[in-house]
C-alpha cells in the first residue's frame, strides 16, 4: 500500500495501539506529540491521512485543524479527529473546523482501520488510488 499516516497524539498507549493496528495493514505510521509544532510536522511529512487528538500539549487539535484547513496544501487532506470527550459540542466544533471524520476513544481496531482506509481512498489528491473499490 505504501501510504503514510501522521498520528498527532500524546498518549503512549493510544500511539502504540494505532501504530500496531495500521502497520499490520501496511501503513507507515509516524507520530508527533506536541500541538505547538504539529502544523510544521504535517508540512514536513505530508502524510496521506492525519489522525489528530483533540487534547494536546501547547495547542488543541481544533486549532491545528483550523490552521491546516486555511493552508492550500492541506485544505482537503483527510483528518480523523480523536477525542476522549465525545460530547456533541466537540463534534460540532470539529465539523465547523473541517474535520473529515470524528471518532471517540476508546475505539475498536476494526473501526480505526476502516475509517483510515476510507479516508485515504476518498482523498482528492491521492495519486496512489488507481482502483475503484
Amino acid at each position: 500500500m505504501g501510504q503514510r499516516v501522521l498520528l498527532i497524539e500524546d498518549e503512549p498507549n493510544i500511539i502504540e495501539a494505532i501504530r500496531f493496528i495500521l502497520s499490520r495493514d501496511g501503513w507507515t505510521v509516524e507520530t508527533h506529540a506536541d500541538g505547538a509544532t504539529a502544523v510544521a510536522a504535517v508540512e514536513r511529512k505530508r502524510p496521506d491521512v492525519i489522525i489528530l487528538d483533540v487534547m494536546l500539549p501547547n495547542k488543541s487539535g481544533f486549532e491545528i485543524l483550523r490552521e491546516l484547513r486555511d493552508m492550500a496544501d492541506h485544505a482537503t487532506r483527510p483528518v480523523l479527529m480523536l477525542t476522549a470527550r465525545g460530547q456533541k459540542k466537540d463534534r460540532d466544533m470539529a465539523e465547523a473546523a473541517g474535520v473529515s471524520h470524528f471518532m471517540t476513544k476508546p475505539f475498536s481496531n476494526t473501526e480505526m482501520l476502516e475509517v483510515v482506509r476510507r479516508l485515504a481512498a476518498e482523498a482528492p489528491e491521492n495519486p496512489m488510488d488507481t482502483s475503484h473499490g
